[in-house]
């Protein structure tokens, strides 16, 4: 009997394959539940199923609240990116429209201690040996596409929460700049390490941070190198919110009871904030670019750097998992 064809395989722009190849990453998604049949699953349905992303709803608060569940390392790993994407288009989807009801829009980390170690480090490493511009450069477009929206709100009359319950480096760091407001638990470690195996965080944080702190603050703490606490970045003015250890949850609940009368208020002052800070995609995605030139350019030292930091955040995992 001849061979059946599989599912065929459904691949990211940037070069990862989904865990799932018979989702895709469109607006509509087609699922095979089973041979010869297809349903169509609609993002907003999407939403609260999500293999990476941990998604309720505080109706009360008209609150989301989401949380990272990575596997393996708690890195940006290319099916999270995926996910990402997923829990945009559905909470554009289910939250649109005049009668919303969705207010404060909050991600936190399920794993222990870290908020998010950031890029696929592994994935950056072995790109670079293959000389494969093309999807670091990819994978890089995915995560500014993604901070993009967030930074924008999805186009929503909401206020976007990062909650730091643990360290948040790198490319973690650079995403929770995307967020209108940041709670962080005291003691929380932030910094970015790229430039100890010469590199640089390329999606984003000099954007961000350079409209935040200024453009030669930002310089300075990217090319530092140095790890900060949560109660330095309070200082700085990136961190908005501090909180005692382990009441990061508390401390966002407290400001969305303090804000709410005030929502109106506050969502308009960030957005009024967007248009004097404008950062474009295309921005974001020409330093992408410059990024993707110096990665190729790393010495095989350099890279030896970043594999043994991927060693270190996999025993960090066994650790977390034998906990």
């Amino acid at each position: 009997m001849a061979n059946s064809p599989g599912p065929a395989k459904r691949y990211l722009p940037f070069g990862g394959m989904l865990s799932n190849p018979d989702w895709g990453i469109g607006r509509t998604k087609a699922y095979r539940s089973r041979p010869g049949r297809v349903e169509t699953v609609k993002p907003e349905e999407r939403l609260f199923a999500l293999r990476q992303l941990e998604v309720t709803y505080d109706k009360a608060r008209e609150t989301l609240w989401t949380y990272m569940k990575p596997d393996g390392r708690p890195s940006y790993n290319p099916d999270m990116l995926a996910d990402f994407r997923s829990w945009q288009d559905g909470i554009e989807a289910k939250f649109s429209g005049e009668d919303s009801n969705l207010r404060y829009l909050v991600l936190g980390s399920r794993y222990q201690g870290v908020f998010s170690f950031g890029g696929d480090l592994r994935l950056f490493a072995q790109k670079i040996r293959q000389r494969d511009r093309e999807t670091l450069v990819g994978y890089g477009n995915a995560c500014v596409e993604i901070l993009h929206r967030n930074m924008n709100a999805l186009g929503l009359p909401i206020v976007t929460i990062g909650l730091v319950q643990g360290d948040a480096l790198g490319g973690g760091f650079e995403s929770l700049l995307s967020f209108d407001v940041v709670v962080a638990e005291k003691g929380a470690k932030f910094g970015f390490p790229e430039i100890l195996f010469g590199l640089f965080p390329g999606m984003g944080a000099f954007s961000f941070l350079a409209r935040r702190i200024g453009s030669n603050k930002a310089q300075e703490l990217i090319l530092s190198g140095k790890t900060y606490t949560a109660e330095d970045m309070h200082a700085m003015g990136v961190v908005h919110v501090l909180a005692e250890p382990g009441k990061g949850e508390a401390a966002v609940q407290d400001y969305i009871a303090r804000s709410s009368r005030r929502h109106n208020g506050h969502r308009a002052i960030y957005q009024a904030a967007r248009e004097v800070d404008r950062i474009s995609l295309l921005e974001l995605k020409k330093i992408v670019s410059i990024w993707a030139d110096a990665a190729l350019k790393l010495r095989d030292q350099d890279l030896k750097i970043m594999e043994r930091l991927v060693a270190a955040q996999d025993r960090l995992g066994v650790q977390t998992a034998a906990a």
